[in-house]
């Protein structure tokens, strides 16, 4: 393959690790907003690791506007064996999050590992040959473990195994997710793609010099 393509591999490979770490991090793979009730609303974000509450209290003045506002922003660890009722009824759904957190995590690893293949397989021109099938193997592993996160939590989304998820909506890390994998997906298929053309020594995938067989 040539060089440019591995360049423009890794700072994709980049961009969707990028938004995998976001996605891990973020407390927000689903919100759920309640009515306002005696002028307080309370958001509550749901992330792979943590739950938060963020209480917003507004007292508004005796003409009726302006006031003052009171917030109040906690969270814990999520979910809990005690709290969440994980050694109840709710160990199915805890075990799916739990699950959905490891997975995310193991995606990190395989998209910083492509990262490094690409880095080490750019040094000389027969690592360039070869290397491509590495990284699109790890590509796979990336995409894929992504997707099963995705999958896990919007099973639980979808099914409201959480009372209040029948009120949630998808939020900024269920995104960064979504747009991650989907990326992944179609840069395999191109790694993939390109690299077959460049063994078969096409000169838009191989460069100037395509490859060429060892005649014994």
């Amino acid at each position: 393959m040539r060089t440019s393509s591995y360049v423009l591999t890794f700072f994709t490979v980049a961009l969707t690790l990028g938004l995998n770490i976001l996605s891990n991090r973020r407390v927000d793979w689903l919100t759920v907003t309640s009515p306002e009730v005696l002028n307080t609303v309370i958001t509550v974000y749901y992330g792979l690791y943590q739950t938060c509450d963020w209480t917003v209290t507004r007292i508004p003045n005796r003409s009726g506007h302006g006031g003052l506002e009171y917030t109040d922003y906690t969270c814990r660890s999520f979910p809990q064996p005690e709290s969440d009722r994980c050694d109840d009824k709710n160990r199915t759904f805890c075990a799916e999050w739990t699950t959905a957190r490891y997975v995310s995590e193991l995606a990190m690893g395989f998209g910083a590992v492509a990262l490094f293949a690409i880095l080490f397989g750019v040094t000389t021109r027969s690592r360039r040959r070869r290397i491509w099938k590495t990284v699109a193997v790890l590509l796979f592993f990336h995409a894929t473990l992504q997707i099963a996160a995705f999958g896990l939590i919007t099973d639980l989304y979808r099914t409201s195994r959480q009372p209040s998820f029948d009120q949630a909506r998808p939020g900024i890390a269920y995104v960064a997710n979504t747009v991650s994998w989907v990326v992944g997906v179609f840069l395999t298929f191109t790694v993939i793609i390109t690299g077959i053309a460049a063994d078969n020594g096409h000169s838009w995938a191989a460069g100037h010099r395509p490859y060429q067989p060892i005649l014994g």
